[in-house]
């Protein structure tokens, strides 16, 4: 088994934010449909799959910044580092202050991560005029960010975290600082059982697609998401 994949022009800290997987902490509205435990796993499976994704881009560092103690699920190849205390938005700027170079954060609620949807915001050179890469998510949010200079706490901080406009706010923000800021593909995190089934649909060969695979039948909500998936 190859170890993680390392580049000498990469430039870029991987920064990886997560829960412990711990039975309910984690992915609380999947309850309605899942147990606690079954949520916990779920969680675990997409963490897994994230950082999996992580040991295969050719970055200078891979931190998981972690609310909670490290498993033996952290692969060789990152480091752990504690998360900060206070509201999201203060536990993302500390986050971007672990690294003292351009750093790329992302979260553990897109299992259907690639190599190939980070690629464009870990090129050496940053990408030509880019200051910032931005991920949106499809519920309003974002799910990954990209700072050439991460030494920046306001471009984070008083952002209200969690709500459908997070996502516009936090972009312009970057905008309204004067960044040059590109996108990257819209992704859906995984927060309700109508995403889990939608993203499991998207991309059946995770973790976490074979974890809500182990559920069993979960009625309208598995049939709607095949069918969005198909069309």
């Amino acid at each position: 088994m190859s170890g993680p994949r390392t580049d000498a022009l990469s430039v870029t800290t991987l920064l990886v934010i997560a829960k412990e997987p711990v039975p309910g902490r984690v992915k609380t509205r999947l309850t309605p449909v899942c147990t606690p435990a079954q949520a916990a796993g779920l969680a675990l499976a997409a963490l897994r799959d994230t950082l999996a994704v992580g040991l295969e881009v050719p970055v200078r560092r891979r931190v998981l910044v972690l609310d909670g103690a490290p498993g033996p699920w952290v692969p060789d190849g990152y480091e752990v580092a504690p998360q900060s205390g206070g509201g999201l938005d203060e536990r993302l700027a500390a986050a971007f202050a672990l690294s003292d170079g351009p750093a790329l954060l992302v979260g553990m609620d897109t299992p259907q991560l690639t190599p190939d949807l980070l690629a464009p915001a870990l090129r050496p050179d940053g990408g030509p005029g880019c200051d910032a890469w931005f991920g949106p998510a499809a519920d309003g949010g974002f799910w990954a960010l990209g700072l050439a200079d991460p030494a920046r706490p306001d471009l984070l901080l008083g952002v209200p975290m969690s709500t459908d406009r997070t996502g516009a706010i936090q972009r312009a923000r970057l905008t309204g600082a004067g960044l040059r800021v590109r996108d990257l593909p819209v992704l859906r995190d995984v927060d309700t059982p109508a995403d889990a089934a939608a993203v499991a649909a998207l991309a059946p060969g995770t973790r976490f697609a074979a974890a809500w695979r182990d559920l069993g039948p979960v009625g309208p909500l598995e049939t709607a998401s095949t069918a969005g998936a198909a069309r």
